[in-house]
C-alpha cells in the first residue's frame, strides 16, 4: 500500500512574506505575467490574503487588468465562479474591469 506523500493542509497561515512570493510567479512561454500572477494568487489564496495581495501587485505597478491569450481578464474569469464575490470585489475595488 502507497503512502501519502503530503496531508492537505488546511486554514494555512499566510504571512507577508508568503503572500508575497506570489509576485514572484512566473509564467509559461506566451502568458501575460501579470493575469498569470493574479490568477494564481486567486486560485490559491483566501479573500483577505487575495486582497493583500493586490496592493502588492499594484505597488510594482502591474496590471490588474490584463488579459489571457483569450482577451479575458482575471475579474471576467472568476465572475463566472460560485463564492467569489469577496475575490471579485477585492479587484473591483482596486480598478479591475470585466
Amino acid at each position: 500500500m502507497l503512502k501519502k506523500d503530503k496531508e492537505k493542509v488546511l486554514d494555512e497561515v499566510w504571512t507577508e512574506d508568503r503572500v508575497r512570493e506570489f509576485l514572484d510567479v512566473r509564467p509559461p512561454a506566451g502568458v501575460n505575467e501579470d493575469h498569470h500572477m493574479l490568477l494564481k494568487a486567486y486560485q490559491s489564496m483566501r479573500a483577505d490574503d487575495f486582497e493583500l495581495f493586490i496592493g502588492m501587485f499594484l505597488e510594482q505597478n502591474r496590471d490588474i487588468n490584463a488579459q489571457d491569450n483569450t482577451g479575458r481578464t482575471v475579474l471576467s474569469y472568476i465572475s463566472e465562479h460560485r463564492n467569489s464575490d469577496d475575490y471579485a470585489a477585492a479587484l473591483t475595488k482596486n480598478g479591475a474591469c470585466k
